[in-house]
């Protein structure tokens, strides 16, 4: 059950017009990257925006109803089933997606693109894992945040990764984007400590599908690299440790020439007295490595990582 907010027909429909123009005067180049990433990756909670980008939860939620309030971004608030609500959920509006536009020098928008894009997060059922996905990449901006010598230099969501020739590179005897659906990342990034790269893919498991499938995903890499396409680290963030054991069983049987690295990450605050584990930090099993690693650390440890940028 959704509790909608509100909705802002004001600026949808409108041609782009004096609107962008008046509204840049009052934006933050923060604002911007916020805008950005919900027109990107769809959705993104109170607690994620302001991990990844502000430096208080009080901070972010002013800025929030004000950005709201300019009719920039909008918000719901789905209902629990036991009672209560959850935080708020924010998409972007329809003047805020044209202000994107504007930005990259895209076409704007189609009149009522924010209300339909609204009512799809409103409805969908894989809510929960877009904001898995999203908690992921804004766990590791907020590490950054306060850890200067780290920076998220990528984050690329499920669309964009799987755009014909997304990860093409000059010179390959192949055009990978030219295979049949070869890969379905949730995401691919590249995480940066002290300006040495690390490129990886993300495959968020929720424990849904059998350990089997998981197997086939990595196939699917394994013939991506094959073909002449990169050859980074794919990360499974897994739910549950004994997943993860299995999961290394399966590949101790079916060796691949990929790095594969296994995290047990949880999507929840915990209480007080717990420490929370993000992907940034010592958490990280990379197959056939004898130490728990960071991501950072996958540069040291993993031989001729190529770090060339496709896309």
């Amino acid at each position: 059950m959704i509790r909608q907010m509100r909705s802002s027909p004001r600026a949808e429909g409108n041609p782009v017009s004096d609107q962008v123009l008046r509204v840049q005067s009052s934006l933050s180049s923060r604002d911007h990257l916020l805008l950005q990433w919900l027109r990107d990756h769809g959705v993104l909670t109170t607690p994620q925006i302001a991990h990844a980008l502000f430096p208080s939860l009080d901070f972010a939620q002013r800025r929030l109803h004000r950005l709201t309030a300019l009719a920039l971004i909008d918000r719901f608030r789905p209902l629990r089933a036991d009672g209560g609500s959850y935080p708020f959920h924010y998409v972007i509006d329809q003047l805020g997606a044209e202000v994107v536009a504007a930005q990259r020098d895209e076409p704007p928008p189609r009149p009522g693109y924010a209300r339909t894009n609204r009512r799809r997060w409103t409805a969908t059922r894989l809510l929960g894992h877009r904001l898995g996905v999203n908690r992921f990449f804004t766990d590791l901006a907020g590490h950054a945040r306060t850890h200067p010598d780290h920076r998220l230099q990528r984050w690329w969501p499920e669309t964009r990764c799987a755009q014909t020739g997304a990860f093409h590179r000059p010179g390959s005897p192949v055009h990978v984007g030219s295979l049949t659906a070869p890969i379905h990342p949730d995401g691919h990034g590249i995480w940066t400590h002290h300006d040495r790269p690390v490129p990886f893919f993300l495959e968020y498991d929720t424990g849904g599908e059998a350990l089997t499938e998981l197997l086939r995903k990595i196939a699917g890499y394994e013939r991506l690299a094959l073909h002449g396409g990169p050859r980074w680290p794919v990360l499974f963030r897994l739910h549950a440790t004994d997943r993860q054991t299995h999961l290394h069983h399966y590949l101790a049987d079916a060796p691949t020439r990929i790095p594969i690295a296994t995290a047990v990450l949880t999507d929840t605050t915990p209480p007080d007295t717990a420490v929370a584990v993000g992907p940034a930090e010592r958490c990280w099993w990379l197959h056939r490595h004898p130490n728990q690693l960071t991501l950072a650390e996958f540069a040291d440890v993993i031989p001729d990582l190529d770090i060339r940028e496709a896309g």
